[in-house]
């Protein structure tokens, strides 16, 4: 038996990720949410503001917000974000031996289910969610760009930041399901363009127009108002955000430049650590059938991780920024094996001794975190 986890250890990983995730879970929730709590109490009761939708559809259901209502909510999305993925994986890979090794790179990657179950009752998951849904769905139509334009729409109310984070991911699962394989037409076209246009605008308007109208004082009192602890005044402290400007949040962002950059050896190792699974995009890349694709591809992969360079200068979240890249690209790399291929790429080898040291590795770290690495 020992002799058959030494050949093939790709089950026995995929048992210690859960295992990890499960660990995550219970550092998680003993951790006070002071960020995804405030959204959860902030809604459109003064007017339309950033960051609100969340909080507003929470005020439908009930007047006042228990912590645990975080964890509910945030739970669910992870549970729904893994089974998507799951269902994703099979349509697309199908779940044999040859293809485990592929799995575990992904699911288990700390970049990915681990990490967002350490930043649970933060927004990117649902990014994540809605590119998992566009890649289920049939692309064949105008209802598909309509359904994308209107996650878009839901995600930028959640946060504007999605405009830079998810939706250039969902724009390429957009050009690749629909555009290029059903043709392109003036109507969809110009129907495309118009639901771009109508997203920019929403960002703008949430990032320029979204502060807050009232002092700070009847903010935070309205916030107590809908909480259902008042005296946990500890978690209203990121209030600010809601009067912050964007020149501050830059120059805030570059203050702490120098000391968040000693991270980026981390990423760097991370990044590498994950060989096995860019060689494999790289190679699906190139087997693409048509020199156009590829050349779309290639053009996608660089304008989201521009994106993400923006990010990078505006806000200093790291290593979300880092994860949520990387979940991109595994998004994208789901959308490029729908193309039409020249022949079938081969798979991650699952008996090749340095690709099960990394898969072990990737599989011990737990997450890679929120602002600094770990």
């Amino acid at each position: 038996m020992l002799a058959d986890v030494k050949k093939n250890p790709w089950r026995l990983l995929l048992a210690i990720n859960a295992a990890v995730i499960i660990g995550v879970f219970i550092h998680k929730v003993k951790l006070p949410p002071y960020v995804p709590y405030i959204h959860l109490v902030v809604d459109y009761h003064f007017g339309f503001i950033k960051r609100a939708l969340i909080g507003a559809i929470v005020a439908l259901f009930t007047a006042k917000v228990p912590v645990w209502l975080v964890f509910a909510i945030s739970g669910t999305a992870w549970l729904a974000t893994l089974a998507l993925f799951v269902r994703l994986f099979q349509k697309t890979f199908g779940f044999t031996a040859k293809t485990l090794p592929l799995f575990v790179f992904i699911a288990g990657s700390p970049y990915f289910l681990k990490n967002f179950m350490h930043t649970l009752g933060h927004f990117d998951i649902y990014g994540c969610l809605a590119a998992l849904v566009l890649l289920l769905m049939p692309a064949g139509s105008l209802l598909f760009v309509a359904t994308a334009a209107l996650f878009s729409i839901i995600l930028v109310l959640i946060h504007h930041i999605h405009l830079l984070m998810y939706v250039p991911t969902i724009i390429t699962i957009v050009v690749i399901r629909h555009y290029l394989s059903y043709g392109i037409t003036r109507a969809n076209v110009a129907f495309g363009l118009v639901a771009l246009l109508c997203i920019s605008a929403l960002f703008f308007a949430a990032q320029f127009l979204g502060t807050m109208p009232i002092p700070q004082a009847d903010f935070l009192a309205y916030l107590k108002s809908r909480m259902a602890d008042p005296s946990r005044e500890d978690l209203l402290q990121f209030a600010y955000i809601w009067y912050q400007p964007l020149s501050k949040e830059i120059s805030d962002t570059w203050a702490r430049l120098p000391h968040n950059s000693l991270g980026i050896p981390v990423f760097a190792l991370l990044f590498w650590l994950h060989t096995p699974l860019w060689r494999y995009f790289a190679d699906l890349i190139r087997a693409l059938a048509s020199e156009l694709h590829r050349r779309f591809v290639i053009a996608a992969l660089i304008g989201v991780s521009l994106a993400y360079l923006v990010m990078f200068a505006m806000v200093f979240d790291y290593s979300r920024w880092m994860s949520n890249w990387a979940v991109c690209m595994v998004l994208i790399l789901h959308a490029v094996k729908m193309l039409p291929a020249r022949h079938e790429t081969p798979l991650i080898p699952a008996e090749d001794r340095k690709t099960n040291i990394f898969g072990l590795i990737i599989t011990l770290i737990p997450r890679v975190g929120i602002v600094r690495p770990f």
